[in-house]
């Protein structure tokens, strides 16, 4: 890209770059942003010609009209661009990626191979404008690896809220299944539990390993090799059982649901959100809203598996259940926002490419979202989502420098955001232009 931003780019090393010492770590520099079009707080509208302030990775004011820069401060001249807070994905898989291979790649690789697979893309997902994520499943040790290191300042990517493995039952999604018996009890994991106690047990054991939040399988899933079905797969008191664990011990709960008794059963048992809902009608859509809950919809995922339902690589009971699941997402979605259910973006990124988390954004445009709500979806309502409101989610004093801009004016097209130009996170600068 030329122009403003590209001058940007040559001043981010001297502004706020990416500056990695011996130890790795990255150095965030004081900085003043002066931003043409200024999204501080999606929902409502822009701001002309601001300035921002950035010391110590933090926003210390937002002040309107182009403010000079204290002595020794660079400028980062945005006066050309549109600017907003960096992206939230609430769904992704840091550490994997769908492929041909990656059956096979399951035995290959240790969780020393994931977690640095795993910076790769977390270092694609900045670059995308997505300066925070949350991890919903993954080897507990290279996702929580990662998301360490990343808060050190030791590699490069997104701040990490993250779940580790899926508590998940006996078989179900979530479990290891399609391969030889032998094989599948060597990689059963602690996250998988059958009665009430025993979930409890499980839950238990995700927060001693490092859990931020509880990610359970509530029902069948499309990309697990068994004939299982999209249904309820836990009980109704292991769902109890699962929610009363995790709060008790100040985590939320998140539920993977496909299938509508499932998606309800989870709702009414308590779960913070579900990711999903593929099935969710009218009486789903009052439960969610009586219980104050988050729908995670992950459309993407649904057009990904869509495009895989003739590929061979992919298991036949998978590409059966692709081709019943995938086209249904996005009606849920329209459906679900026009009965008001409080949505966060996610995208279950790790199935799609890494990179191109913003393709979710045109997709809730499709579904009935105006450009403006699907952004305010993306940093707004995720920030509450992931708990971390205080934070980031909106450019306002006392938060997180996490700025992103584009050329283009993304609420007149959001295929703006599928190209972001600039990425400061915490601070820093990673990507000025291109």
């Amino acid at each position: 890209m030329q122009g403003k931003l590209m001058k940007a780019a040559a001043s981010a090393a001297l502004v706020a770059g990416t500056v990695f010492g011996a130890g790795g770590s990255a150095f965030a520099q004081d900085a003043v942003i002066h931003a043409g079009h200024l999204l501080a707080k999606p929902g409502e509208g822009y701001k002309t010609k601001q300035t921002i302030t950035v010391k110590d990775g933090k926003i210390v004011s937002v002040e309107a009209g182009y403010k000079k820069a204290p002595r020794g401060v660079e400028v980062i001249d945005l006066r050309d661009a549109y600017v907003m807070p960096g992206m939230i994905d609430s769904h992704v898989h840091i550490t994997s990626e769908t492929s041909p291979t990656g059956r096979i790649e399951m035995f290959e690789n240790t969780d020393v191979d994931s977690a640095f697979k795993g910076a790769g893309f977390a270092y694609k997902t900045l670059l995308a404008g997505f300066t925070t994520v949350q991890d919903v499943g993954g080897s507990n040790e290279a996702v929580f690896g990662l998301r360490d290191a990343i808060e050190a300042g030791q590699v490069p990517g997104p701040r990490m809220r993250a779940a580790g493995r899926a508590v998940a039952v006996t078989g179900g999604h979530g479990d290891i299944n399609g391969y030889s018996p032998v094989v599948m009890a060597m990689f059963t994991g602690s996250n998988i539990c059958n009665g009430a106690d025993d979930c409890r047990r499980a839950v238990r054991q995700q927060i001693k390993e490092g859990a931020d939040v509880i990610k359970i399988t509530a029902t069948g899933g499309v990309l697990s090799n068994t004939r299982a079905g999209l249904e309820q797969q836990f009980t109704n008191d292991e769902l109890s059982a699962i929610v009363e664990a995790a709060h008790s011990m100040g985590r939320q709960v998140t539920a993977h649901a496909h299938g509508k008794g499932g998606i309800d059963s989870a709702l009414r048992a308590g779960v913070d959100s579900i990711e999903h809902g593929s099935y969710t009608d009218e009486e789903t859509i009052e439960l969610f809203k009586e219980y104050d809950a988050t729908l995670v919809p992950t459309v993407l995922a649904g057009a990904t598996v869509t495009g895989w339902v003739n590929e061979p690589w992919l298991p036949a009971a998978s590409r059966e259940k692709a081709a019943i699941v995938g086209p249904h997402m996005i009606d849920m979605l329209r459906m679900a926002h026009a009965g008001g259910v409080n949505v966060a973006f996610g995208t279950d990124t790790g199935v799609s490419r890494h990179g191109q988390n913003a393709e979710e954004l045109p997709l809730m445009v499709d579904a009935g979202f105006t450009p403006e709500e699907a952004l305010r979806s993306a940093t707004v309502i995720a920030s509450e989502h992931v708990e971390m409101d205080e934070q980031i989610g909106t450019i306002e004093t006392g938060k997180y420098a996490d700025i992103i801009a584009v050329e283009g004016d993304p609420l007149k097209d959001i295929n703006e955001m599928l190209d972001v130009d600039f990425v400061m996170k915490g601070g820093t600068v990673y990507k000025g232009g291109n």
